[in-house]
């Protein structure tokens, strides 16, 4: 399945949804921690309209997900 042309806000929505905080906010960035069984993932997302599809991926694998997991999750 294609990805999605998401917004900063709605990633950190999905994000925090699924279990993810707010760590805190600087500038136009938001971080984000969710700490696992598996481990402690923390990822940064950009508050811009329409997130690139190179940095949407990175920000899902920084978020302790597959691509279809976070498919799943939307």
């Amino acid at each position: 399945m294609k990805l999605p042309i998401l917004s900063g806000i709605k990633i950190v929505k999905i994000l925090t949804k699924d279990g993810f905080e707010i760590v805190s906010r600087e500038g136009s960035h938001v971080f984000l921690k969710k700490i696992t069984p598996n481990g402690t993932f923390r990822t940064t997302v950009p508050q811009h309209k329409e997130i690139g599809k190179g940095l949407l991926l990175e920000i899902i694998r920084q978020s302790g997900y597959t691509r279809e997991e976070f498919l799943k999750i939307i």
